[in-house]
Parts: C-alpha cells; structure tokens; sequence
C-alpha cells in the first residue's frame, strides 16, 4: 500500500500537501492514515474552539454592559442576533475556501483574521459608545462562526465513514466548548472585578497561537478540490435542505440559547450579570462534550433514530421550560435549560453523522461499490455540509429574535418557549416521515425478494 507522501504538489500550490489519502482501505488506515487524520483533527479542534469563543464574545460582552452603557434588552437581543447571523452567512463560502485554499492554509487564514472582531472590540468596548458602532463590530465577531464550517469540510475528508461520527462529533464538540470557556473565562474577569477589554486582552493572543500551530501542524489534502459541480449538485437535493432544517432544531439550538440564556435571566429572573454569568457556563459546557457521545451512538444505532428520540426530549424539556417560566421558578427552569443544552449536544452529534450516511447510502442505491461509492459519499457530503450549517446557525437567528419579540410582548421568554416546542414537533415528524418511516406495503417478503438490488434505505444512517 503507497504511503501518504507530504512532498510539495507543484510548485503553484506549495505548502505542506498530501497527495494520496485513502482512508477507506483499513491498511492505509492503520498504518499512516490515522495518526496523520487524528494529528489534523487536534489543532482544527483548537482553531474552531478559538472561532467558536469569538463567535459568542457578545453573549458574555453584552453582561458587561450595564445601564451605563444605554443599551435596552431589545437592544442587546438584537445585536446578539446579527452576530449569529453573519456567523451563519460566512458558513457557505468558508466551507468551499477549503478546497480553494487546502484544508490546512485556510485555518491559518481564518484564525488570523479572529484578530479583527477582538481588536475591533477592544477599540470600542467602553460607556458612550454608540449602539450603531457596537452593532458594526460585533458584525465583525461573526467570522468565527465560519470556521465550524471550513474545520468540519476538512476533517470529513480525513476520516472513513465507519469513523466520521465520532471525528466530526469532537471535532464540533471540541469547537463548541469555546462557549463555555469563554463563559467561563468571563466569569472569573467579573468576579475577579476586570472588565471587558481584560477578556479581550486574553483572547488577542490566543488567536495568534492558533494560527501559528495549524501552520506547523496541519496539512492539505490534494485530492479536495473545488469541485462545482458537487456544490450544484447538493444544492439541488433534497436531503441537503430536509438536514438543513433539521440542524436548526439542534444547533440553531445550541448557539441560539448560548447567546440568550444570560439576558432571559438577568431580564426575567432579575439575576446579576455576575449570577447568570455562575450558570451560563454550564449548559454550552455540556452541550458541547456530549456532542462526540451523539456522533458515536449515531455511528452504533444510526443517526436517524438518535435524532428522532432526542427531538421528542427537547420537546419534554421545553415543556417543563415553558411551566417554569410561566411559573417563575428559577430553579426548574435552569434544570430544565441545562438538559435541554445536552439534548441540543447529542443531536448536533447524530443529526451531522447522518449526512455522511446519507450520501453514502445514495451511492450504493445507484450501485457504486469501494472507493467509488466512498468518493461520492465524500464529494456530496463536504459539499452540502456548508449549507447545512449556515442554515442550522440561523436558527440561533431565529431563537434570540423570538426572545426578542416574546420580552416586547410579554416581558417574559414564555411566547418563545411555546414557538420552539412546536418547531421540535415538526422536527420529529420531519425525522420519522422521511428517514425511518416504512413505505406503505412494505414487508419482509418484498424486501428479501429484491435483496439482490441495492435499496435506498436511510435508517441507518
């Protein structure tokens, strides 16, 4: 078996590129494939981890900013939602610049330019700023947002499918858990009696040695190229949308309630920024480490009927979350948002381990065998995981723009709460009617009588 070479391609590309890479073939795997992949999947975790933590600088940001700062909650919901929606938009070309760049060459990239919204910040962050110049440079906070995007493309190409729901389960739980730390970092800042621009002097430097490890550490794979033809045709399918809709019920999730669990209690419960800022850490922190345990039950019992039983708890936790805010129980209330982050974590893992599967279970329906069957599971997996994650990233858009109008309306979160338990119930229906259900008329008869023909069959995805 040829082993793996990192000599240069020609001399137009340059950089660090490996020109073979077959991970499917288990003696390739054993032998270099999985030291190099696993080497690759450690410092994209640290880039992503990076980008995620500038990503949601503003959730932590906007605790900081006290009356003083002229701010209403509408304000800082508002402010919050633009940050996820340009993280969200920045998705799709960032999933593509890969390709272009080499997986390698665009981390470095895209953690460099994580200096430009905490420099940006740094700048401006103090009273007597205008709400228009913090709306533009929190804008600027949505880059980190794309490299989830870039960072997963990558990393789906280094591992076999057998393998790809627990890589790309840590690989975004280990991005993920950049909401937390930097909750958390937050959290010592304030106790501690520090300020904004102390959190933003932590992560500067932080951004720097990112970018410099993905550069001695990381490499390109030849065989990714910009392949438009697979953006075409992922765009035109129909599973790329069905798992777009159903990303925003996980990660929409995750992100949207990263941002707004600090201000619905500060604004609801009359918590301090300092209070929220004990309990904000904890559900993201959960979310995320949890995310590798949903790729891997996805990669044993199938992602679809993961996601399923995981839609139909996100809707018994938001059930309770409703009763408690209408309630105003603090205490059920922080139980019920904890768990609910861990259910978002264990369906970011399942529902993203489905698009492999389900491109690969395409190819095989139209006879491809090997690594044929395995580059087209590649090819239109990659493609269409940019636009599954720009679309799943706004529903974070969705979720704060909801607390938005529900606190205008009603002064509390509760309106919200009842639009998102309808939204998970259309997510199970959409998860059992078109992965799990059985055609009508279907029986073991029928199918063992054409077990000979390949079958579309998504169950075990």
């Amino acid at each position: 078996m040829t082993a793996p070479s990192t000599a240069p391609a020609p001399p137009s590309r340059g950089g660090r590129w490996i020109r073979h890479w077959d991970p499917e073939d288990e003696t390739f795997w054993k032998e270099t494939g999985e030291k190099v992949a696993r080497r690759n999947l450690f410092f994209s975790v640290l880039s992503e981890h990076i980008g995620f933590s500038v990503w949601t600088l503003w959730s932590v940001l906007v605790l900081f900013m006290g009356p003083e700062y002229g701010l209403t909650p509408a304000d800082k919901f508002l402010l919050t939602s633009m940050v996820t929606l340009v993280g969200a938009v920045v998705r799709v070309p960032y999933t593509f610049a890969v390709a272009v760049f080499g997986g390698r060459n665009w981390t470095i990239v895209s953690a460099g330019l994580l200096l430009v919204p905490t420099v940006a910040a740094f700048a401006v962050m103090e009273p007597g700023t205008s709400f228009a110049t913090f709306l533009l440079v929190g804008l600027l906070a949505g880059v980190g947002g794309g490299n989830f995007a870039s960072s997963m493309t990558n990393i789906n190409a280094f591992f076999p499918l057998r393998k790809k729901g627990w890589a790309l389960g840590l690989n975004a739980g280990g991005g993920n858990i950049g909401v937390p730390v930097i909750q958390l970092t937050a959290l010592a800042i304030i106790g501690a009696g520090g300020g904004p621009r102390v959190l933003l002097g932590i992560y500067i430097p932080l951004v720097v040695v990112a970018a410099v490890l993905a550069a001695l550490f990381m490499d390109n794979l030849e065989n990714v190229r910009n392949d438009t033809g697979a953006a075409r045709e992922a765009a035109k399918d129909a599973h790329t949308w069905i798992m777009s809709f159903l990303y925003i019920g996980t990660f929409g999730s995750f992100i949207g309630y990263s941002f707004a669990f600090g201000q619905v209690l500060t604004n609801q419960f009359d918590r301090t920024p300092l209070q929220a800022a004990y309990v904000t850490f904890i559900g993201p922190l959960l979310g995320s480490l949890v995310r590798p345990l949903g790729g891997r039950l996805a990669d044993r019992y199938g992602g679809a009927r993961i996601s399923l039983y995981t839609y139909v708890a996100m809707g018994v936790a938001t059930a309770v979350l409703t009763a408690a805010s209408i309630q105003k129980s603090l205490a059920l209330f922080t139980c019920a948002f904890v768990v609910l982050f861990v259910l978002t974590g264990l369906g970011n893992g399942s529902t993203f381990k489905m698009v492999p599967g389900i491109f690969q279970a395409k190819a095989r329906a139209k006879g491809l065998t090997g690594e044929e069957a395995a580059s087209y599971g590649r090819r239109l997996s990659g493609a269409s995981m940019g636009l599954i994650g720009a679309v799943g990233a706004l529903g974070g858009v969705g979720i704060n723009l909801a607390f938005r109008q529900s606190f205008l309306s009603y002064g509390s979160g509760t309106g919200a709460f009842v639009a998102f338990l309808a939204f998970y119930a259309v997510c199970f229906a959409v998860t059992w009617a078109v992965y799990l259900r059985r055609p009508l008329g279907a029986s073991r008869a029928a199918a063992a009588a054409s077990a000979e023909k390949p079958q579309l069959s998504y169950a075990e995805v």
